[in-house]
């Protein structure tokens, strides 16, 4: 029987089964108050990356939604990567900005923190840098120029739940850093995403975020509360929670193994162009160049091996091509990047097989 590998499969035991059901059967399954589970996954989740406070939401986007709503955005300019996925965008345009796209480092495919300093202006209001991959931003050069400008350092951290950067996680660098824990990502729940928050107005930003997350609901005494602005229907589920509990007790264990896996594609790949490899890199996919994509991607998938393309470039969208920018490096690559697997899921002769025909491939 051929070999069937997914690109993206969530780990999980009994433990994440157990959680449920009992969560299940409590009939508390989900309070926009964000009491219960969700409380506790939020002090596990700051404690875990040593940031100073996290606020839990129901989906990544609402992450990125929600923490560029704390700076007053309208008519005002965020820079951020086109090689993401458009949510990074589309969060700076619900916030009323302007998304300003610079290019990718060539080797890590990260924000050009080059770039990042280039195109800085009096508009400027923050900078919105992804990991891509979950390879880290050159954060010491990003955080410099917000320095420098006086601006905001709001991170998308989607992919690098578990990544450090000079031995401190992602998560403890920027004002305000975006979580997803979608079932496809190295930390995974049903749905889930949280904003971890740092600096001078913490207690501020955290008050403010947890009310925008319940619909603007604040001074909540018993059944009595008020609305004291507008917000959203953003809080996480107690289900969600209760399995990012179970999830965070493995991240690291999990998170090792796909390391060991990019160290063995890095090595043994004959691809030119591929991810490098970083101890501090959580590799929530690893990606490789090949100028044949779509012939490539049919004859993996022919063989079993799941493939996929992080990302068609936002700029490149029809939604976005006012704010369209010649971006080298994104647009060199853009029709050769591929991802290839690297969840825990997979087993020593899984690995072989893939890197076994993609060397057949290539040569």
């Amino acid at each position: 029987m051929k070999k069937q590998i997914k690109l993206f499969d969530p780990v999980f035991g009994k433990e994440e089964e157990t959680t449920v059901l009992n969560t299940l059967k409590s009939g508390f399954w989900a309070s926009g108050s964000g009491s219960g589970k969700v409380k506790q996954f939020e002090n596990s989740f700051k404690d875990y990356l040593g940031s100073n406070g996290c606020v839990a939401v129901n989906n990544g986007t609402s992450a990125l939604h929600l923490a560029l709503s704390l700076i007053d955005l309208k008519g005002k300019d965020v820079i951020l990567p086109s090689l993401s996925f458009v949510s990074t965008a589309h969060a700076i345009i619900y916030n009323g900005g302007n998304p300003v796209f610079v290019d990718v480092d060539p080797k890590t495919l990260c924000t050009d923190p080059n770039m990042v300093e280039e195109i800085t202006t009096s508009k400027t209001k923050a900078v919105l840098p992804v990991h891509f991959a979950g390879y880290s931003c050159d954060l010491s050069a990003i955080t410099k120029t917000c320095k420098k400008h006086n601006i905001a350092l709001i991170e998308d951290a989607a992919h690098a739940t578990g990544t450090t950067y000079k031995n401190k996680k992602i998560g403890t660098h920027g004002t305000a850093v975006c979580f997803s824990f979608h079932p496809a990502k190295n930390l995974a729940m049903p749905t889930g995403g949280a904003i971890s928050l740092n600096g001078k107005n913490l207690k501020r930003h955290e008050d403010v975020l947890k009310i925008r997350r319940w619909c603007g609901i604040s001074n909540r005494k018993g059944a009595s509360y008020d609305i004291t602005e507008l917000g959203w229907n953003f809080y996480m589920n107690e289900l969600s929670a209760a399995v990012g509990i179970e999830q965070l007790k493995k991240l690291d264990t999990h998170n090792k193994k796909r390391r060991k896996i990019a160290r063995q594609y890095s090595k043994e790949l004959h691809v030119e162009t591929k991810m490098p490899y970083n101890e501090e890199c959580s590799y929530h996919f690893y990606w490789i160049c090949v100028k044949n994509r779509d012939k490539f991607m049919r004859s993996m998938s022919q063989l079993g091996i799941e493939t996929g393309i992080h990302y068609k470039p936002i700029h490149t969208m029809s939604m976005y091509k006012r704010y369209r920018i010649h971006l080298p490096v994104t647009e060199k690559i853009e029709d050769q990047i591929v991802s290839i697997p690297t969840h825990p899921n997979l087993k020593d002769e899984d690995v072989s097989y893939i890197i076994s025909e993609i060397n057949r491939f290539m040569s």
